[in-house]
């Protein structure tokens, strides 16, 4: 009877963790998705995607129309741009959004290409070692919604006092 009692005890005990876990990373992963939480920063950083041949594809797009928008409304009035080229490509991530948001009207001397990392550790980690990065503490991360929160961890891990603006179209979007 103790035996079976203590089992008993001890699979409820695995089932409530292998179900609470999940689920509070979830919900801390929905909650930051869905709430904007950005205020006035040093830099705005775009998270690199997909650009197809010096143009940026949906995902990318969606997150260079949001960082238009706030960079419009004043939060920063730098803006970096991250992401390297898969083998083969002609552009990079970093340099097809810097074009593109210098086409859109964003001043040129405004944006920097940050051409390395083809993920978010390693685009961060480069962004921390660009001349002048060392000055900036807060940055505004903008990528899409299920990526903010892990983008502000790893920010925060380089340094950096990170808020995120989630994109709000595009396919990626919530």
């Amino acid at each position: 009877m103790f035996l079976f009692k203590f089992a008993w005890k001890f699979i409820s005990f695995l089932l409530l963790v292998v179900l609470v876990i999940p689920l509070w990373a979830m919900g801390k992963t929905w909650y930051t998705a869905q709430n904007e939480t950005i205020r006035k920063a040093d830099a705005i950083v775009i998270m690199g995607a997909a650009q197809l041949d010096g143009r940026p594809g949906e995902v990318l797009e969606a997150r260079l129309k949001e960082s238009l928008r706030i960079y419009e409304k004043g939060f920063a009035t730098k803006i970096y741009t991250l992401g390297a080229g898969a083998p083969g490509d002609r552009f990079t991530e970093a340099a097809a959004s810097r074009s593109y948001l210098i086409s859109k009207g964003v001043r040129a001397k405004s944006v920097t290409a940050v051409a390395k990392g083809r993920d978010t550790f390693r685009s961060i980690e480069a962004l921390s070692k660009v001349d002048g990065v060392k000055s900036i503490k807060e940055i505004i991360i903008v990528t899409d919604p299920y990526h903010c929160l892990r983008s502000m961890t790893m920010a925060s891990d380089f340094g950096f006092n990170a808020t995120c603006s989630p994109t709000r179209v595009g396919i990626a979007s919530l």
